[in-house]
């Protein structure tokens, strides 16, 4: 339901528990999730010059992109002539979440589990791709909307189909904002009487016509320094570098956790989106309300919150928003802030599901990671970032947040177990 402000938030009426039961990762600086967590907590980044197209003619020369990818290797033969990059990247994501979680999709009953995720800059892949085979044989004209429709349908439906989830589907597009949104889409499939949704996002956009789109954002970073292009919440911030890569994340209800015997690494316990003012209002973003309904949700004080992973835009206003909205809530340095993106880029649709993923290891391991290349907090930016090197420390309770080009703002609550 939403506010009369226009903010979207649970029906507190439903009170299904929904509990994460697997991860896939698929990131700059690590393909699997012990792997990309390994190098996380040791600072170790992914930001290097593009590989995948030449990009030496562009203002912006730096990317995440995932390393040592096979997909040959890793992905049906079938499957190859079907699917693109992100698609595989995704599909490699998915399987090894369900792995981890132990599901076999032949014990649920034949709807009960499905795939919601999120993309967004992805479809410029595929329509790059798609524009290079018209260019090159000829063919019936086919738009950017159509493009972008195909690849959001290919990249949850080869998840569904590989897997045999026949339950609900969808895909959410609230660009960065989207990783998280889909996770809380995959909450309302379990309170609507789904078992378990695989949800979450895999996204990026490493490809000449995705790059012209990007640069015509006008935040992408142009500094050709892997350690100096992406300083969120530094003096020196000038923009950010965008990767590719994401999480895959097993949702499933609590009861049917229990009944497998699933090993469960935190709790979905509360979320909120909310929509900033129309430029020009003078009216305050929505970061803040979000934080503020999303705690309210998951029954939580703000003294209660161990650990904030920021959106981190890397864009001075931006970033200024966001401590504001963080210092509202939290009191000056009132909180642990860390944004681990540094080291992978900002990821679209799969910078929201990544950050849930390194919610809920540093729940487990009781270590939060580092936010790297950032030597200190701009002037008048209150935070306490954990800088340099991770901080072990008591996590139970972790908040997410992501922002999205557009004015899209969400925040979720992960609780232990």
């Amino acid at each position: 339901m939403t506010t009369p402000q226009g903010a979207l938030i649970e029906r507190p009426a439903a009170t299904t528990a929904a509990v994460f039961t697997g991860i896939g990762v698929a990131a700059p600086n690590g393909l699997g999730t012990e792997d990309w967590w390994r190098a996380t907590l040791e600072g170790r980044s992914g930001i290097r010059p593009v590989e995948r197209f030449d990009a030496s003619q562009y203002p912006a020369t730096l990317a995440g992109e995932v390393p040592g990818f096979d997909a040959a290797a890793r992905i049906p033969n079938r499957l190859l002539p079907q699917t693109d990059h992100m698609t595989r990247l995704a599909l490699v994501a998915a399987e090894e979440a369900i792995g981890h979680s132990g599901l076999d999709p032949e014990q649920f009953p034949a709807y009960a589990a499905g795939v919601v995720t999120a993309a967004s800059a992805g479809g410029f892949e595929f329509g790059q791709r798609e524009l290079q085979a018209l260019w090159s044989q000829g063919g019936k004209y086919v738009s950017a909307y159509q493009s972008f429709a195909w690849f959001y349908a290919v990249n949850t439906g080869q998840i569904s189909i590989r897997h045999g989830l026949r339950g609900p589907s969808g895909v959410i597009v609230s660009e960065q904002a989207g990783g998280i949104d889909a996770v809380a889409q995959a909450r309302r499939q379990l309170r609507k009487g789904s078992r378990l949704i695989v949800t979450g996002g895999v996204d990026g956009s490493i490809c000449p016509w995705g790059w012209a789109a990007q640069l015509a954002g006008g935040r992408l970073s142009t500094n050709p320094d892997p350690a100096r292009a992406y300083l969120p919440f530094s003096a020196d911030a000038n923009g950010y570098v965008p990767g590719e890569g994401g999480a895959i994340l097993i949702l499933e209800s609590e009861g049917s956790a229990a009944e497998r015997g699933a090993r469960v690494y935190g709790r979905l316990a509360g979320y909120a989106a909310t929509f900033d003012p129309r430029p020009g209002s003078g009216q305050e973003p929505g970061l803040r309300r979000a934080i503020q309904l999303a705690l309210a949700e998951a029954g939580v004080t703000p003294d209660q919150v161990d650990v904030v992973f920021a959106d981190a835009a890397g864009v001075p206003e931006l970033d200024r928003q966001e401590a504001a909205a963080l210092g509202a809530v939290f009191g000056p340095h009132g909180v642990p802030v860390t944004a681990p993106k540094t080291m992978t880029g900002r990821l679209y649709a799969g910078g929201g599901s990544l950050d849930l993923a390194a919610a809920l290891l540093s729940i487990r391991d009781q270590v939060l990671p580092p936010t790297v290349n950032v030597d200190a907090p701009a002037a008048g930016l209150d935070l306490d970032l954990v800088l340099g090197t991770a901080r072990p420390t008591a996590v139970r309770t972790a908040l997410v947040l992501a922002r999205g080009a557009g004015g899209f703002n969400s925040a979720a609550v992960v609780t232990a177990p």
